[in-house]
């Protein structure tokens, strides 16, 4: 999981009709607590809210089944497309420390 930072003020379900936008996909599981878009092939998007009256940010966890290669590079993708329609993302730098790809060598 890669996980974008928005600094916007917006409702989950509005984040996640924008990324299905911007990504030409649509929210899966809209009514249920995991609703996601899939924004590319192994690869979706989830969008955590900040608790009440708490300020943004926005959390969008990018996340894949295949590999954290696959979940950043759908990141860097969704934080562009997403800056495109005026969004301020911030994108995790690739010196810091994830977690180890179990799938890759």
């Amino acid at each position: 999981m890669v996980t974008l930072v928005a600094h916007i003020a917006v409702a989950k379900l509005d984040a996640l009709e924008v990324i299905a936008f911007v990504s030409d996909g649509a929210v899966d599981g809209v009514g249920t607590a995991y609703p996601r878009v899939s924004i590319g092939p192994n690869a979706w998007a989830e969008v955590q809210i900040p608790k009440f009256a708490d300020p943004p940010p926005v959390a969008v966890d990018v996340c894949s089944d295949a590999s954290i290669t696959v979940a950043r590079t759908a990141a860097l993708r969704l934080a562009a497309a997403l800056e495109n329609v005026g969004w301020t993302v911030r994108v995790p730098s690739d010196d810091r420390p994830d977690q180890p790809d179990q799938n890759e060598p």
